[in-house]
């Protein structure tokens, strides 16, 4: 038997470091750029306790480009190397300097110490055919010295005169990175990821960072204007947002952050991915969905935490518990501002509801603990004088008229209170509330919440004749002997491929419409959502739609239809009738709506 220890080459390292540590290349600027503000925050934390003697200086990092020698440099004036720590930390691969300055000085603000892995350097060979570090160390009397590697195992290390402390590296660029020579494309990246950075950074003597973003200071050092102003510099061209949350928790992690609710208008508006986290001011990425709950997804706004772990490359997240508790937390604190903002101002929350009711209501079907508290500030908005209701303000205004036999509150609503408004004043006239359920996830919502409150049902204003909204109910005989009701039903039967028809003939009121089309509730929510699924509900919504049209007896007009002679010109007016119907549930279209127009023309004539 042969036991020992597992012996890495680097000349199997750095292929491997080249090709793979990271799915993008131009990742290597955030990864020096990075190492650049550690050297300079490690210096600062070194002053603050003693340890480095003089003038801190000018802290900046510059970035420059050489388009002749077809190299690109990094600088900063922080803390610099001794040949012994150049020897230390880069030709020892994965020795992370950050680590063991945080280890040795823990306590002395290591929150801003961005380094994690001590692989980011060699990001570098990524895109170079040869890396040069020149570096004068701030300890007293410490030599300059400059190292250079190929991306092999070989590499040099030599003294050499610099005048001022901190490092510089000099990337020569390979042929396939020469991209990196255009003033553009660097500054593409340095405003993806280093637009946040805590130490100026100067790109072609210009600063391109703000190193005090909003969500680094506290609430209260910050003004309405503040966060407007914050918003824009993240969304130039967006809309002012509705309201913002500001994330400051210490305990029992660290999470900062400003979260904005967007304003959102129509569904096709709707954008996620627009939540950047940050782990010590640096961009991490905008897949921000194991840390924000997926309602929330819809918000915009910067996350910050050193907490959440992330893989070598600090590309991905990886699984943990405090990846959890902060989606907890930010649940929470937005369910909070939501009631706060609802107790405090309820006009303007009612004002914004158009854009906040997406976010209420996605999270009430996605997370209990949110609906617990959304309950108190859900609203309902009647499509007839546009007054607001939460779901108790509703049960106690309609179920003296609206609670069925069963005992169930019966929520009436509209999913277009223009196409429905014949169905809506008739509810209307009954003295019912009928509300409006008409975004995109509404047919979803109120699935789930027949589910999730007690005793509620969800009926269409159109989805049966007024008389049986509530309880399916009888209804008068109509005025017709029975030879006229059997007359009428043959009339009316309607010959549609797209439509499965039932008629009824029944006695409504006399100012009730002549015909009334209805579809069945059940069935209509079950095409509705076979539609939106696609695959197998594509084929659920193909299928023809179930109709029945309410044949009102008591109306008048068929005192005069009955007494037609003519038997063709009896069936059109008969099918008008119907198609008119037909047309207010949406339902004619294509050669049955050219019909009806070609067909009333004639009547008219």
């Amino acid at each position: 038997m042969q036991k020992g220890s597992i012996r890495v080459q680097t000349e199997n390292i750095f292929p491997i470091i080249k090709k793979f540590l990271y799915n993008e290349h131009d990742i290597f600027i955030r990864e020096l750029v990075s190492n650049a503000v550690d050297a300079n925050q490690k210096l600062k934390t070194l002053s603050s306790i003693g340890e480095a003697k003089g003038e801190l200086g000018d802290l900046r990092i510059d970035i420059r480009i050489d388009k002749e020698k077809k190299t690109l440099i990094i600088s900063d004036t922080g803390l610099g190397m001794t040949e012994e720590e150049v020897d230390k930390y880069l030709n020892q691969v994965a020795f992370s300097g950050a680590e063991e300055f945080l280890e040795k000085y823990k306590g002395q603000n290591e929150a801003n110490i961005i380094g994690h892995f001590g692989l980011g350097f060699y990001s570098s060979f990524m895109v170079s055919d040869r890396v040069e570090v020149i570096s004068k160390s701030f300890k007293e009397d410490a030599k300059a010295v400059h190292w250079e590697c190929d991306g092999s195992p070989e590499f040099s290390l030599e003294e050499i005169e610099k005048e001022s402390r901190g490092t510089d590296i000099v990337l020569h660029l390979n042929e396939e990175s020469l991209e990196f020579l255009e003033p553009s494309r660097i500054s593409t990246v340095l405003e993806k990821f280093c637009r946040f950075l805590p130490i100026p950074i100067f790109f072609e003597e210009k600063q391109i960072n703000n190193p005090l973003p909003a969500w680094t200071k506290k609430p209260a050092e910050l003004t309405d204007e503040d966060y407007q102003n914050f918003y824009k510099e993240l969304y130039p061209f967006g809309e002012a947002p509705l309201f913002w949350i500001h994330l400051n928790v210490d305990y029992p992690f660290n999470l900062t952050g400003i979260l904005y609710f967007p304003k959102i208008k129509q569904s096709y508006e709707i954008q996620k991915d627009k939540i950047q986290l940050y782990s010590n001011q640096v961009f991490v990425t905008d897949e921000v969905k194991d840390i924000v709950p997926e309602f929330l997804m819809l918000m915009h706004g910067v996350i910050d935490s050193p907490d959440i772990p992330l893989n070598v490359s600090r590309s991905y997240l990886q699984g943990d518990p405090n990846v959890r508790k902060i989606n907890s937390h930010i649940t929470k604190k937005v369910a909070d501002k939501l009631e706060e903002i609802f107790k405090i101002d309820r006009k303007q929350f009612e004002e914004k509801w158009e854009s906040l009711g997406l976010f209420v209501k996605y999270g009430m079907m996605t997370d209990d603990k949110f609906l617990e508290k959304a309950n108190k500030f859900h609203i309902l908005q009647d499509s007839n004088d546009g007054k607001f209701y939460t779901i108790e303000e509703y049960r106690l205004a309609a179920e003296t008229l609206q609670k069925n036999k069963d005992g169930k509150l019966v929520i009436l609503y509209t999913t277009n209170p223009v196409q429905q408004d014949a169905y809506i004043q008739q509810s209307s006239a009954k003295g019912f509330i009928v509300v409006k359920l008409e975004t995109i996830i509404d047919n979803g919502f109120l699935n789930q919440m027949e589910m999730k409150w007690e005793n509620v049902q969800f009926v269409r204003v159109d989805s049966d004749i007024v008389d049986n909204l509530i309880d399916k109910q009888e209804g008068d005989e109509s005025v017709l002997s029975k030879d006229d009701e059997t007359k009428l039903k043959e009339l009316f039967s309607v010959k549609n491929s797209e439509l499965n028809v039932t008629v009824e003939i029944k006695g409504l009121s006399t100012d009730a419409l002549p015909v009334v089309a209805t579809r069945p509730e059940f069935m209509r929510r079950m095409k509705d959502m076979a539609a939106m699924q696609g695959g197998m509900g594509a084929f659920y919504a193909s299928m023809p739609d179930e109709v029945t049209l309410t044949v009102n007896g008591n109306h008048a007009i068929y005192k005069t239809v009955l007494a037609e002679s003519a038997k063709e010109k009896q069936e059109k007016v008969v099918q008008n009738l119907a198609d008119l119907a037909l047309l207010s549930q949406g339902l004619l279209k294509g050669n049955s709506l050219t019909s009806f127009i070609n067909r009333s023309v004639e009547l008219m004539g």
